[in-house]
């Protein structure tokens, strides 16, 4: 089976995007696009924690969900395209703020991404999250308390992005 490699936006110096492979991206900390996407319900957000053998971070606590968008694919469309494939569902999503951050991530690779940010609402008693094993190990429901004094007390639990959102733009996760 001849599997192609996943082209995603980079972003050279003079703005413009071109496409690279997503492994490659994170190899040479290349600038690149991203999405992030929070799902709340009242005051909990849903986190994931992150399939073991994901390329890196596997293991760790994150936002909802989070990706890259494919070559030509619109911030929106792969947000929601995402959080069905890793978390079963779909909620309506709304563009919130557009950040960016660079991060050791493991492995000897790097993030280096200009992140849409997105978020929605759910009511988690009827909401049905199914995730996907081969990206989510686990799922849980947390308040913004619990995750700030988590994060304080165990910061290596979770992802070098999330720590950075949490730290950096906490009217973000909350």
């Amino acid at each position: 089976m001849n599997v192609q490699p996943i082209l995603i936006p980079a972003i050279a110096e003079d703005g413009s995007l071109y496409p690279v492979e997503k492994l490659a991206a994170h190899a040479d900390g290349l600038f690149h696009l991203a999405v992030s996407v929070f799902v709340f319900d009242g005051e909990h957000l849903l986190i994931q924690k992150r399939a073991a053998a994901k390329y890196h971070s596997g293991g760790l606590w994150a936002n909802t969900c989070c990706t890259h968008p494919h070559w030509d694919e619109p911030a929106e469309l792969c947000a929601r395209r995402r959080l069905q494939e890793e978390l079963g569902f779909s909620v309506a999503l709304s563009e919130r703020r557009v950040v960016e951050y660079s991060a050791d991530v493991g492995n000897g690779l790097h993030e280096h991404e200009r992140v849409t940010m997105f978020v929605g609402t759910a009511d988690r008693a009827a909401l049905a999250v199914m995730p996907d094993p081969s990206e989510v190990e686990d799922t849980r429901w947390i308040s913004r308390d619990q995750l700030h004094a988590e994060i304080a007390a165990h910061p290596e639990l979770f992802t070098a992005w999330f720590r950075i959102y949490a730290e950096r733009h906490p009217e973000l996760v909350f």
